[in-house]
């Protein structure tokens, strides 16, 4: 339904960001939007108090999204925001360019 990204931007006392990705391939303009508005009443509703503070999330849809139950969409959801293992941002000097 969705892919779950997510990153510590080493901010403790930072709010959470989330951030929402519907690519044109997975449908008109009406669907992307559609999609869209559904992840976020999902996060609103239920994901958004296990998300920690000081990280960034981004929630890329897929097009199964359309005609997922939507209790199901906020279970799926909110299970992977608190499994999600945190990711470690490399050293500045580290990365490829």
């Amino acid at each position: 339904m969705f892919l779950l990204e997510v990153l510590d931007h080493n901010d403790p006392g930072g709010e959470a960001r989330v951030g929402f990705t519907v690519t044109k391939k997975h449908g008109n303009a009406v669907e992307r939007n559609r999609m869209r508005r559904r992840l976020k009443e999902a996060v609103r509703l239920s994901a958004g108090f296990a998300m920690k503070p000081g990280h960034d999330y981004v929630i890329v849809a897929r097009r199964e999204l359309l005609n997922a139950p939507f209790d199901a969409l906020t279970r799926g959801l909110r299970e992977r925001i608190e499994n999600k293992p945190k990711q470690k941002r490399p050293p500045a000097g580290s990365r490829k360019l």
